[in-house]
């Protein structure tokens, strides 16, 4: 699809500096923009790439100043980092939908088929299965007995979905994600085994949840698992069971959180973040990479970081001390050295007298 700098605009509600009939087919990056596309300017880091941009359009903030004459037309709008987002949906979502179901796939009797659904090759669908209209489950999707998937919904290879789990409108799960695995429960016994909790719940994900590829989210032992809406999951990540975590929440790769603890709204989780179970965490908590967190956060719109987690102010005062330890453990055997001469010329002095 081709667009003039005004249609655009106006589709975003910016205004236009420089030509408004230059046409763009496609997107790329401002550090090596290319004639005939959009790109944009969000991050300062990048300012200095504008000047020399190929690209015929970019997409600015309203409060960006120039230093020196740019040669792309400029849409000035609010965000220019969501403008972009919402013209990538756009093309995005205008581009043909599959529909149909490949004489491939495995699908049981019972199940029922929304309109205009996608089913590709070595797709299983279970008993009792209900899939929404216009859902695409890509080839070498498991689809067990009794699951629910909205309309829309985007699933691509290799994902697994086990049995009761409930999925919303418009969700995507990517490649070799698994839904509704066990949780990992297992009750020690006297002589030393373990015997395993049977995990009885499911797992249920409302609408507009993105989970990354390679990410768990495990079934509830009883009750359910929670992602509610808008939440988005990176990949690596591992959800345990009866977790909940809060509307639109966004948790980054390599995160895992741990049993029955209770996320809130829009929390923010850096990769690599460790949560402890049977916790909450408030909404609008907000973890750096790598934080542990052992116990309940209860104020929300709070910043933490470190292991175990701190509030970020403490945590860059430990850091500038953490630092500088060599140079303190240095100045501190010198100052043992320098007491212990003090004690010896007393003490000697004290023999003498």
């Amino acid at each position: 699809m081709i667009y003039t700098a005004g249609q655009i605009a106006e589709f975003l509600r910016g205004t236009v500096e420089g030509d408004p009939h230059v046409r763009v087919h496609d997107f790329s990056k401002i550090e090596d923009g290319k004639p005939g596309t959009l790109t944009f300017l969000a991050n300062p880091k990048y300012i200095h790439f504008i000047y020399d941009c190929q690209a015929d359009v970019v997409l600015v903030n309203k409060d960006f100043v120039p230093e020196r004459p740019i040669k792309a037309t400029l849409i000035r709008v609010d965000n220019a980092y969501e403008s972009l987002a919402v013209l990538m949906n756009l093309v995005t979502n205008g581009k043909p939908h599959k529909a149909g179901i490949s004489s491939l796939s495995a699908i049981d009797a019972t199940a029922v088929i929304g309109k205009e659904a996608f089913i590709g090759p070595f797709v299983q669908v279970g008993a009792r299965v209900k899939i929404g209209d216009k859902a695409t489950i890509h080839g070498n999707v498991t689809i067990a007995d009794d699951v629910v998937i909205g309309d829309d919904v985007l699933i691509y290879p290799g994902a697994r979905i086990y049995e009761g789990t409930v999925i919303g409108n418009n969700c995507i799960l990517h490649a070799n994600a698994v839904i509704g695995s066990d949780g990992f429960g297992f009750a020690p016994s006297e002589d030393g085994t373990y015997k395993k909790i049977p995990q009885t719940g499911n797992v249920v994900i409302e609408d507009y949840v993105e989970i990354g590829a390679n990410t768990t989210v495990d079934r509830a032992t009883l009750g359910s698992t929670i992602i509610k809406k808008g939440v988005k999951i990176d990949n690596l990540v591992q959800i345990a069971h009866n977790v909940e975590i809060g509307e639109d929440s966004v948790i980054a790769s390599q995160t895992g959180i741990a049993g029955s603890t209770k996320i809130g709204k829009r929390v923010m989780f850096g990769g690599q973040v460790g949560i402890s179970g049977h916790i909450n965490i408030a909404d609008g908590t907000r973890l750096g990479a790598k934080a542990g967190v052992a116990g309940s956060i209860n104020t929300p719109d709070q910043v933490y970081s470190g292991y175990p987690a701190v509030p970020i102010n403490t945590f860059r005062r430990s850091y500038v001390v953490n630092k500088n330890l060599p140079e303190l453990q240095k100045m501190v055997n010198e100052l043992i050295k320098k007491v212990g001469e003090l004690e010896q010329i007393i003490k000697s002095k004290s023999q003498n007298s």
